[in-house]
């Protein structure tokens, strides 16, 4: 009975995700490549994003903080790559924001460009929060489940 609950809560909890926004079909498709064999594929990829993630963020901290030789094209070229890792695991709401900020920067508009850096950061973070705790959950829901199929 709890572990069916903890699965409809889940459920619940991915689908909150679409309805906000953050993410959108590229998750799905990721997790349509999870399998028995890898079961937290998902989850590893995701992993690998946070660590690309962080990179790119000090990166771009960095290369703004050269307020006299802002270089908008090491900008958005960083930005470039932040918004392809993201697309790649379907973090709908930071591919927006870093879609912004690209457009800031060849617009040459620091402010913009600091203002939407810093929105980035918060859905990144917000993001994150959120799918760890979902990983956490699913987690749970397949350790409980594998602790019944072997009884």
């Amino acid at each position: 009975m709890e572990q069916n609950q903890s699965r409809i809560q889940l459920v619940a909890m991915k689908q909150s995700f679409f309805d906000q926004g953050l993410l959108d079909e590229q998750f799905i498709q990721l997790e349509e490549l999870q399998d028995d064999v890898n079961p937290n594929f998902v989850e590893e990829i995701v992993i690998l994003y946070y660590g690309d993630s962080l990179r790119l963020i000090s990166s771009i901290e960095q290369a703004l903080k050269e307020r006299n030789l802002l270089d908008f094209n090491k900008l958005d070229t960083l930005m470039h790559q932040f918004t392809g890792s993201s697309s790649s695991i379907g973090a709908k709401k930071v591919k927006a924001e870093c879609n912004l900020f690209r457009e800031y920067c060849r617009a040459g508009n620091i402010e913009g460009c600091m203002k939407s850096f810093q929105q980035c950061k918060k859905e990144y973070a917000s993001l994150r929060k959120k799918l760890e705790a979902y990983f956490q959950l699913a987690r749970q829901v397949g350790s409980s489940e594998a602790a019944c199929r072997s009884k």
